[in-house]
């Protein structure tokens, strides 16, 4: 591995001056491997290289979004915002930029923001990564309150990605709470089939749950139930659980 790394990072040097271009590009993908290793100083060393040859790549402005995002300091945050401004500035049409950005919208709560660039790169048909903005456009009309429009992301995420288990999730809690149960119950199942029995968080142990009882599976709820609590017995959903255990409500929330 040190021998490959050294190689890229001799590559971009004799590229500089006769292929600038393809040298930012070099040191851009460099610099994304050394995000993805964990080695954010190189990652940032490389990335002012990048961007000393053009200010203006779009590519190597995303990335540099990126990592100051993913160091997460408040002083890296508040810089990242422009990064992310000018890679879209130099290429409006670069939707993995619009992800990004609203992927950072999102985690500093800039909800409303975030829809407008997830929604363009929702809708950029080709772009790989186009369900995986479609799903975060689903969390945030959740937490927005916005129910209709989040089954219509998350519906539209199944379409561009047929294994899209976070809005198998999302979508089988959705019809619970509406008490559409047989929608529930089929979305669920189809999440379990992808992410294994055993495989499952407290949250969608819950859902789990929650759909069982009404279907009245006894069996099927107390096995999930067991699963909650040896796997997570501190979790907020074991002991929500154990406030409603007892409670006749329909619809457990």
């Amino acid at each position: 591995m040190s021998a490959i790394l050294l190689t890229a990072c001799q590559t971009p040097d004799a590229l500089g001056k006769k292929d600038p271009e393809k040298a930012v590009k070099v040191r851009t993908q460099l610099a994304a491997e050394y995000i993805k290793s964990g080695d954010l100083d190189a990652a940032k060393r490389t990335l002012d290289q990048a961007l000393d040859v053009d200010s203006r790549d779009s590519t190597a402005n995303m990335m540099m979004g990126v990592l100051l995002q993913q160091e997460g300091s408040k002083i890296s945050l508040d810089k990242a915002d422009s990064y992310f401004k000018r890679a879209i500035s130099a290429d409006p049409k670069n939707a993995q930029a619009r992800n990004n950005y609203g992927t950072y919208l999102y985690q500093i709560e800039r909800y409303n923001d975030a829809l407008e660039q997830l929604k363009v790169a929702g809708a950029t048909l080709g772009y790989e990564q186009r369900y995986k903005a479609l799903e975060n456009a689903g969390r945030i009309y959740l937490k927005l309150g916005d129910s209709a429009n989040a089954e219509k992301s998350f519906k539209q995420a199944l379409q561009a990605n047929r294994d899209s288990y976070i809005s198998m999730l999302e979508l089988s809690e959705i019809f619970y709470v509406r008490q559409q149960t047989a929608e529930a119950t089929q979305l669920y199942e189809q999440f379990v089939r992808n992410v294994g029995q055993k495989n499952q968080g407290a949250r969608a142990l819950w859902i789990g749950i929650r759909i069982a009882r009404a279907n009245s599976d006894t069996m099927g709820t107390q096995v999930l139930v067991n699963q909650l609590r040896a796997l997570f017995p501190e979790s907020p959903e074991y002991q929500r659980y154990l406030q409603l255990q007892y409670s006749t409500e329909a619809v457990w929330k």
